[in-house]
């Protein structure tokens, strides 16, 4: 069997929290997964929590950046949460740029930031949502 990584929905979200060092098999098969779950469940927001990810190449970071620009592609809004300060190095040393990511400290602020943005996205459209409180 192949070892994949959990994509959890979560309301309009979805919710990836990869906990274990990612190889570059298992980067493609998240990516392959999170699209197809973006598409299945018309998702609005994926929320990528890399809190476990000590070491990142070249490679996981660009799938990452990918994986981002595919669900934008898909109407949704990446949101990559819990970056390491040595991950976060790694990256701008490598020269990994991602587009249109966002980034939050933490998963909490992650899901605040695409609440806010989906708020956002519902008044420019005068769409009535209903909240459950």
């Amino acid at each position: 069997m192949t070892e994949r990584i959990p994509v959890l929905k979560l309301g309009d979200c979805l919710l990836v929290s990869i906990q274990t060092d990612i190889y570059d098999r298992l980067a493609l098969i998240l990516q392959d997964d999170l699209t197809s779950r973006i598409v299945e469940t018309s998702a609005r927001g994926v929320l990528i929590d890399i809190s476990g990810l000590e070491i990142v190449d070249s490679f996981i970071g660009r799938v990452l950046g990918n994986v981002a620009s595919m669900a934008r592609i898909l109407d949704a809004q990446t949101v990559i949460v819990g970056m390491q300060p040595a991950v976060a190095i790694t990256l701008v040393e490598l020269g990994v740029t991602w587009q249109h990511v966002e980034t939050a400290l933490n998963v909490e602020k992650g899901m605040e930031l695409l609440g806010l943005r989906f708020q956002g996205r519902s008044e420019d459209l005068n769409v009535d949502v209903d909240r459950a409180e």
